[in-house]
């Protein structure tokens, strides 16, 4: 039965596409954003013209008092959170770990590991039925860079997002007696806005990609709605990985 649902960093891209799958699939949607307002607003209004129901809210998942604001603001226009899916990352200009500064580790540290945790908390203050919330669900959208070693330039990102599976399978045994569910999802390649030579994308995929192509948004939003709903009721502790067997 679809509940609350809040998706972080969903103005665009795989965020946006979750979004819209839930506010399509009956789930009242908060549309998480930070600086992307405009295409933010956009995400919720095709679900409300769609008959569902959605808001916009901002705030930025790097600060803990943004986030706080971000579920009293949910709470007020929905009720309390039940699906929560920790979608907003960010990465660094790729270089050397020699050549990585203190003030990079923070910022992408902040929205992709601490982020999700303090999201993760506040949802858990509202889900838990210690708590005397109802359950829920939690969907980190980790990448299958955290399994990719040879990945040159991009160590912060992948220990980011190494920390975010490791998260994943802690706290799904920590809060499983609460009534919630934890998993985690490792997109591949996926055809976003980040990627700027989509044809180069393409190329690199027939390579690299065992299934030759590279994935849709809505390919990983079918996963992550799924694992917010009833039909994975036995499914916690969980990294699935979607990406064409990358």
């Amino acid at each position: 039965m679809a509940g609350v649902l809040v998706v972080t960093g969903a103005g665009r891209g795989i965020g946006a596409a979750i979004a819209e799958l839930g506010g399509a699939r009956g789930w009242k949607v908060c549309v998480n954003y930070s600086r992307a307002k405009d295409k933010a607003e956009a995400v919720a209004r095709k679900i409300r013209d769609g008959g569902g129901s959605a808001i916009a809210v901002q705030a930025d998942v790097g600060k803990e008092a943004d986030i706080v604001r971000l579920f009293q603001e949910v709470d007020k226009a929905f009720g309390p959170v039940t699906a929560l899916v920790n979608n907003a990352g960010i990465d660094l200009p790729a270089r050397d770990t020699a050549d990585v500064e203190l003030e990079g580790l923070h910022k992408i540290f902040a929205v992709n590991v601490f982020g999700p945790f303090l999201c993760a908390r506040e949802a858990i203050r509202r889900m838990s039925t210690k708590r005397g919330g109802k359950g829920g669900v939690i969907v980190n959208i980790s990448s299958r860079a955290s399994g990719h070693y040879k990945l040159v330039g991009e160590m912060p990102y992948t220990a980011s997002k190494g920390a975010l599976d490791a998260f994943t399978m802690g706290l799904a045994n920590e809060v499983a007696p609460d009534g919630i569910r934890v998993a985690c999802i490792r997109p591949g390649l996926i055809m976003t806005e980040i990627f700027d030579d989509k044809d180069k994308l393409m190329e690199r995929a027939k390579t690299a990609v065992p299934l030759g192509r590279v994935g849709d948004p809505m390919e990983i939003a079918t996963a992550a709605i799924w694992l917010c709903s009833g039909e994975a009721s036995y499914v916690t502790g969980m990294i699935m990985d979607v990406g064409g067997g990358r």
